[in-house]
């Protein structure tokens, strides 16, 4: 797993506000069947390549506004988030479904990653970690897509898992 911390809010009037007293919703998970296992090839979720994907036309965020944020909290960067629609603009408007929620959020690690590829990491963090196109950095087609996690109102964080370990230096 992408050892991420879990995001908070930075002050504890935020943290009351937005986590304490809210009623955050369980993690959304996203298995996938033959084999059945726990996780979703971000490369598949970019692709529309889904249909092992379980309950991939349910609704998601029925009870939410137009968008979410995603937030990732990756080691060896600044905290980074972008929004997410968490509806779909037709007529009439519906929440987004699994596997369109699992592709939007690809898209946004997908971003994460170009943004940050030729950022210095941050001091003292394991070089491990480093995102990017290149050889020897963890690219979007590295990444699996496990769960959701509601961790402040109006805030999913993505729990990732890499398809490869990690190479360890010789």
């Amino acid at each position: 797993f992408v050892p991420q911390i879990m995001y908070k809010p930075h002050t504890s009037s935020d943290r009351r506000r937005y986590v304490e007293e809210v009623n955050l919703d369980p993690p959304i998970y996203f298995w996938v069947q033959d084999p059945s296992e726990c996780g979703l090839a971000l490369s598949d979720a970019l692709h529309s390549r889904v249909r092992r994907l379980i309950d991939r036309d349910e609704p998601m965020f029925k009870d939410r506004g137009p968008s979410v944020s995603v937030r990732i909290e990756w080691p060896g960067y600044r905290p980074w988030s972008r929004q997410i629609p968490a509806r779909d603009f037709r007529t009439p408007p519906c929440p987004i479904t699994r596997s369109k929620l699992a592709k939007n959020v690809a898209k946004c690690v997908q971003r994460f990653i170009q943004e940050r590829q030729g950022v210095p990491m941050e001091d003292d963090s394991s070089p491990d970690w480093r995102v990017g196109t290149q050889p020897n950095t963890i690219r979007v087609e590295d990444l699996v897509l496990v769960s959701l996690h509601h961790v402040s109102m109006g805030s999913w964080q993505p729990h990732l898992r890499l398809r490869r370990p990690l190479p360890h230096p010789q």
